[in-house]
């Protein structure tokens, strides 16, 4: 729901080349509790103040001198190409009303200048554009969730997919070499039994962040689900770079963490497979990479092996 007092809060900007229009409509929106007014009597500025404040509403006058409404308005498409223009056109022509529709603008108000239509229309615009802006920030939350795991907030499943199939084209384009370790932690069932599945959230949590610091910044670490994690070495060079990576992810894991007043400890074992050695597409070297970590765990866990080789 939006609120009066976030209406009221709103940027607005007033684009007139006569300064007793300008005044008049400032007094006018004032008056009704309008708080965050901008204006401009030279056209020209119009785009650059937007770039600027992006505000909410544009009340824009067509019919001024060197630059017009309607290419004041060109303008401010180009700016806003990929988002929401709200823009309410000021004229005295009633033949420049359909026009500036199709140009982009949302609404129009006719000079001379009827003081409830003017509240009206701007309440009106001022709270689509709102709504529209809540609306995309939801959007982009949902978008968001979609591609990270809720707990952890690393990459999930989804994610790594897409990630995967640009480093395979990169990768193939460049005949380059890339990698992924798989691994997950040794006896997680147990902590859950001993502590609580609140306390292994947290380690889980705790795990995640060791792996994010261990690993390179374009490096990407993903949560695959339970206590499986995965991670994306993108510009991998050789065997013996992954299992760097390998040793030092599952020496940082191995460390004593104290949760909620316990000392919690827990190891992980950890499959290593590179492209495109051990696959040319994701499944096969996803499933290569698990071999290589069930062998590790067979080995006693707490350890890495890489795929087709036993270190």
């Amino acid at each position: 729901m939006i609120s009066e007092a976030e209406i009221h809060g709103a940027s607005i900007l007033i684009v007139d080349d006569q300064a007793a229009s300008v005044s008049l409509l400032t007094r006018m929106l004032q008056g009704a509790g309008y708080t965050r007014i901008s204006s401009t009597t030279e056209p020209e500025k119009a785009c650059e103040m937007h770039r600027a404040k992006r505000f909410a509403l544009i009340l824009l006058d067509i019919e001024m001198p060197d630059l017009n409404g309607f290419e004041v308005m060109e303008g401010l498409k180009k700016i806003e190409a990929d988002s929401y223009l709200s823009v309410l056109v000021l004229t005295a022509k009633p033949e420049h009303k359909l026009r500036a529709l199709k140009s982009g603008a949302k609404d129009f108000v006719s000079k001379p200048f009827d003081l409830a239509e003017v509240l009206v229309r701007v309440h009106n615009l001022v709270e689509i554009r709102l709504w529209h802006k809540a609306a995309l920030v939801y959007s982009r939350a949902l978008e968001l969730l979609a591609l990270r795991d809720p707990l952890t907030g690393l990459a999930n499943r989804r994610m790594v997919g897409e990630r995967m199939k640009i480093a395979f084209a990169d990768a193939q384009g460049s005949h380059s070499a890339m990698g992924v370790v798989y691994l997950d932690l040794d006896g997680f069932k147990g902590i859950n039994d001993q502590f609580g599945h609140g306390v292994g959230d947290q380690v889980l949590v705790e795990v995640a962040e060791r792996l994010t610091a261990t690993v390179r910044q374009e490096d990407t670490v993903a949560r695959l689900g339970g206590d499986e994690f995965m991670i994306g070495l993108w510009n991998c060079s050789s065997e013996d770079d992954a299992a760097r990576v390998a040793r030092k992810v599952i020496e940082a894991v191995s460390q004593p963490c104290e949760i909620e007043g316990h000392v919690v400890r827990v190891t992980a074992s950890a499959g290593i497979a590179l492209y495109p050695a051990e696959g040319e597409d994701a499944e096969t070297l996803m499933n290569s990479a698990d071999q290589a970590l069930q062998a590790a765990k067979n080995a006693g866990k707490n350890a890495f092996r890489i795929s087709k080789r036993v270190l």
